[in-house]
């Protein structure tokens, strides 16, 4: 796990790749790499590379990163980890490929000169990475299929620019910190930005499961070789019945959580009192993990309450013989961090702070790998939006096609609503009869309407034109599955899980050193489950009994309570509407004020 940078100049009158921006940039994300740091200029200084690097697969020098060909013509920097290399590997040396290291690094080299950018389609794991094909004078930029690794881009019309973090293009000077509008009301509605927009103008997210080529004339349009909705689509085109699928959902996920053991470190393991991660822990000792060792975070405000997940976290530990660690954070603790969290958080979000606590508390144990039960929920049907909505959308979708009348209902019933109950019920007959328009009443934090309430009227009119949020939404279910769960399930992982959860899980695991890998997000373990969720909904049953050793009886009948910390009672703040304080979902959303502006739009 690494940090990486780069700088094209790709147009003919463009000044050379300024050396002293590159390596602001490249060093700004020291913590995503602190076991050593690479730098490449081509000779004519037209194209620079800078990476971090966090030593996991292959740990000598031979690993170290920007990488390139004995013969020079193609040149890497990458970031993640590619659990199939070793059979591609073989693949390739046995068509006549000669290996020097046994890093997955180098295989990217070589698959990129074997099959191009069609590379991509052979990768499993999490990645972003760069190439550069001196030959052909083309860079290619590619991100894996779920976006669990970052990667973000700006183009001048003369100059490209790329990196893992925001944060870290803006160090290199050359980059205007003007918010984006689209950027700002995607934070506002639903509590991260959604891609491919950033919180800037010029800076841009490269899509999950796309590619981007850079030539003479400049970045072409991202190109997408994977989506979710089209593995659903796709599996539902030859359903089987579930009852002959168990036996292979529970080796597909084994293999997965072998696939993400891979390491030449140890791997430690997030632990929780919920289902995911439990399972996953016991899949670890069946894939032959030992010494396995688990953290969990508690706080003394739930102590003895239904909220405190140590109690039943350490009867996990226990039955799977873990090196288990409880940390306690404090109110004090988390007073002194804030500072340090909102300056790691690369944009905006209403979350990640119970990830910065495990993940610190993983680095202070010195651990650099950990696994996290991230993706359960979106695989298997775990939120309430798996039933919300599909009943929202069959209620209401015959007096949501009549014209105006929506429109009009809201526009009546909204001042009322906003003092007696939730908003959101303004907007029920206008939103609530599709599957786009019911999952943002049903994530959404601030509704559309609500907008000019609490950001200025033309930032957020102009940002509503720019996103388009149903449209955003609706691309996500493009080619459309045909079942309720289906649909849901790919909405919430190319929505809520990418935009947020993988997110706030990459800036707030980096900080601390440390690689999050997350079995349950996997596009192998997604293709064998997808047919059988989509027919029968198997649900977090087959997690509970996946291990040779199953669960505790305590955890499958623990209602389900999130991985929650105690901040809406440190922080006493509200987010403001018109009419006085509003409750939202999450603590974060309570500080959206401070977040957004004091952070992201205020100048440096």
């Amino acid at each position: 796990m690494c940090g990486i940078a780069g700088i094209h100049a790709y147009h003919y009158a463009a000044n050379r790749v300024d050396r002293k921006e590159l390596l602001a940039i490249r060093d700004h994300m020291q913590n995503r790499g602190p076991d050593g740091a690479g730098l490449w200029l081509d000779r004519a200084e037209r194209v620079g590379f800078g990476h971090r690097r966090l030593a996991i697969i292959d740990l000598s020098d031979n690993g170290l990163q920007p990488m390139q060909t004995e013969d020079g013509n193609v040149v890497v920097t990458f970031n993640g980890e590619i659990y199939n290399f070793r059979e591609i590997r073989r693949r390739l040396v046995a068509k006549g490929f000669q290996f020097r290291t046994q890093s997955d690094t180098e295989v990217l080299l070589h698959l990129y000169a074997d099959r191009g950018v069609d590379m991509v389609r052979e990768l499993r794991g999490m990645f972003a990475f760069a190439i550069w094909d001196v030959k052909k004078s083309i860079l290619l930029l590619a991100r894996d299929p779920f976006g669990i690794k970052p990667l973000y881009y700006s183009d001048d019309g003369w100059t490209f620019r790329f990196a893992s973090q925001v944060k870290a293009l803006l160090a290199g000077g050359a980059i205007s910190r003007k918010p984006d509008p689209a950027g700002v009301v995607g934070f506002y509605l639903f509590g991260s930005v959604p891609e491919p927009y950033t919180i800037y103008h010029s800076i841009q997210c490269v899509p999950a499961g796309t590619t981007v080529l850079v030539d003479r004339k400049g970045a072409g349009a991202p190109q997408r070789y994977h989506s979710i909705a089209s593995v659903f689509w796709d599996s539902e085109q030859n359903l089987r019945p579930a009852a002959d699928e168990r036996e292979d959902i529970r080796e597909a996920l084994k293999d997965s959580v072998r696939s993400h053991l891979v390491s030449d470190v140890p791997v430690g393991a997030f632990l929780s009192a919920g289902i995911d991660s439990g399972a996953l822990v016991g899949l670890m000792r069946d894939a032959g993990a030992t010494d396995i060792q688990t953290i969990t975070v508690g706080f003394e405000e739930f102590r003895g309450k239904h909220e405190d997940e140590t109690v039943i976290a350490g009867q996990v530990a226990a039955c799977y013989e873990t090196r288990h660690t409880t940390r306690i954070v404090t109110r004090g603790e988390f007073e002194a961090d804030l500072p340090r969290i909102l300056d790691a958080m690369d944009q905006p979000s209403i979350d990640g702070v119970n990830t910065w606590f495990v993940s610190k508390s993983a680095h202070e144990l010195g651990l650099k790998v950990a696994i996290s039960g991230l993706g359960g929920d979106e695989l298997f049907g775990g939120y309430p939006s798996f039933r919300d909505i599909p009943r929202w959308v069959r209620m209401l979708a015959a007096t949501s096609r009549i014209p105006f009348l929506g429109a009009m209902a809201r526009r009546l019933v909204a001042p009322v609503m906003d003092r007696i109950a939730n908003p959101k019920a303004a907007g029920m007959l206008e939103f609530g009869g599709s599957y786009a328009g019911a999952y943002l009443l049903k994530r959404g934090l601030f509704m559309p309407w609500e907008l000019a309430q609490v950001l200025d009227k033309d930032v957020a009119a102009e940002g509503l034109r720019r996103l388009l949020p149903l449209r955003l939404i609706g691309r996500e279910l493009k080619p459309c599955p045909q079942s309720a769960f289906a649909r849901v399930a790919a909405l919430e992982s190319a929505l809520y899980m990418r935009n947020q959860l993988l997110r706030d899980t990459d800036w707030a695991s980096m900080a601390h050193s440390l690689e999050v890998r997350v079995p349950l997000v996997d596009t192998e373990l997604l293709s064998r489950l997808a047919a059988a969720n989509a027919s029968a909904n198997l649900g977090k049953e087959l997690l509970i009994s996946a291990p040779s050793k199953p669960l505790p009886a305590a955890v499958g009948t623990r209602s389900k309570t999130g991985f929650t910390t105690p901040i809406e009672a440190w922080m006493r703040v509200t987010a403001l509407s018109r009419g006085g304080s509003r409750s939202v979902d999450t603590p974060w959303a309570r500080a959206w004020s401070k977040i957004v502006k004091d952070q992201f739009l205020c100048p440096a």
